[in-house]
Formats: C-alpha cells, sequence, structure tokens
C-alpha cells in the first residue's frame, strides 16, 4: 500500500517530521488506520452481499481517535482500494482522502459525538424500511430487542444528509443502539464494526419477523412486556464466551 498522507490546515501533507526522518508514531497510526479500513471495506460489502443495501445506498464508519473514517458518496463498494481510504474529524472537516465522505456524514458524527460508539452502520434494509412506514415503534416481537437497549423506535422523517435527520436520529437513539429512520432505513452503532452490523442484521431480522407474524389473517402476533425485555437484557449480558 501506498503511504497514506494527512492533509493539514495549510495545505501541506504530513507524516514525516526531524529533517524527513519518520515519525514512528505516526507510521503506527497510518497502519491502524489502513487496517480499520480494511475492515470498513469489508463490512460495507457484507451489506451488499447480505441484501441490507442496493448499489451504493448505505454507508459504514468507523471511529479511531478523533479520526472516523467514513465510506465516500456515490462509489460501489467492490471499487474501492486501500488508497481510497476516507477521514474526517469530528468536526466533519476533511483531513484524510480525496474522495467526498457520505451525505449522511452529519447522523455519523452526531453518532460520535454523544455516545460511545466506535463503528456506525446505516442501510436501507427493505423489512425494516417498511416497517418504519407502518408504525412508531417496532413492536417488541423478540427478546433481541433487548440487545439494542429496548423496543426500537422510528425517527421522524427528514431529508437524508441533514441536521434536522440527525437530530430525530439522537432522539430516537436515546437509551437504545438502533433506530429505524421512517422512510428511509436503519441505523445502529456498537464498540465494533462487527458488533454495530450484528445489530443492523438483528434489527432487519425482527422486522421481517413481525410483518410475517403480523400478516396472518385474524391472528395478532403476541408481544413481550416490559418486564420480559428487561430480563432478556440482563441475560443477554452474560451471552457467550467468557475468556
Amino acid at each position: 500500500m501506498a503511504e497514506t498522507l494527512r492533509n493539514t490546515d495549510d495545505g501541506h501533507q504530513s507524516g514525516r517530521q526531524d529533517g524527513g526522518r519518520p515519525d514512528v508514531r505516526q507510521g503506527r497510526a497510518r497502519e491502524d488506520e489502513a487496517r480499520l479500513w480494511a475492515e470498513l471495506v469489508a463490512t460495507a460489502r457484507r451489506t451488499v452481499a447480505d441484501g441490507l443495501v442496493v448499489g451504493t445506498s448505505g454507508n459504514v464508519s468507523a471511529r479511531v481517535g478523533d479520526l472516523v473514517l467514513v465510506t465516500p458518496s456515490g462509489v460501489p463498494y467492490d471499487r474501492l482500494t486501500p488508497e481510497d481510504i476516507t477521514g474526517v474529524d469530528l468536526t466533519g472537516h476533511q483531513v484524510l482522502g480525496t474522495l467526498t465522505p457520505t451525505s449522511e456524514l452529519p447522523m455519523h458524527l452526531a453518532v460520535y459525538r454523544t455516545t460511545d460508539a466506535r463503528a456506525v452502520v446505516h442501510t436501507h434494509a427493505v423489512h425494516a424500511t417498511a416497517v418504519s412506514t407502518l408504525v412508531p415503534e417496532l413492536p417488541p416481537v423478540h427478546y433481541m430487542a433487548a440487545a439494542l437497549g429496548g423496543p426500537v423506535r422510528v425517527a421522524p422523517y427528514a431529508a437524508y444528509g441533514t441536521g434536522e435527520l440527525a437530530g430525530n436520529m439522537l432522539r430516537a437513539l436515546a437509551g437504545r443502539s438502533g433506530c429505524l429512520l421512517q422512510n428511509h432505513g436503519t441505523i445502529t452503532y456498537g464498540a465494533t464494526l462487527g458488533q454495530a452490523y450484528d445489530r443492523t442484521a438483528q434489527l432487519e431480522w425482527m422486522c421481517r419477523l413481525w410483518l410475517t407474524a403480523s400478516s396472518v389473517p385474524g391472528l395478532t402476533p403476541s408481544l413481550l412486556t416490559e418486564a420480559q425485555l428487561a430480563e432478556a437484557g440482563e441475560r443477554l449480558k452474560g451471552y457467550g464466551q467468557r475468556r
């Protein structure tokens, strides 16, 4: 991979100090960024392979320090290379790469500025988007809602890429790690790209489950109570392998 250089405020590129001698710390930081970028691109491609997005819809980001790596706008994920790395600071100022960041950058940055998120996944998943047009909150049809913090809310519609949409999203995310965006899609976050992606996939599955169950004529899906969800949430904290 060619050396990735940062853009500085004066228009110069950083990466060396002391008369041309390499800065070891910066070199390690660039290696970390390159590894995270590769993981980010793989996650973005997975959203396409799993049918959560079509074409260039949806976007993925990951935070390392005060740098946010993010998928660029309008570029098919299968065309992204290590040289296409794109990064901004927490104010949205581009500090890495030349491709324009996703138009949904305001949503991603709003999540990073208000939560402990290290990764964000936004999709236009079909079943989740369908649910977003029907109800103000996904009915608690399965205990995995507890993995997102409780019943999943729907953020009111606003034009994509706007501060209004970011604000609506934050209110829907209060106490949650994922929400639906009305007539738009989903957004989830996590401590890793893997966790954020898994939450997106679980949300889409729960939406598909509810749509399937609620479509049976003459029957109404049974829903979990608040107490049942709380119990599931406690049990999920100990789920998986412990090292």
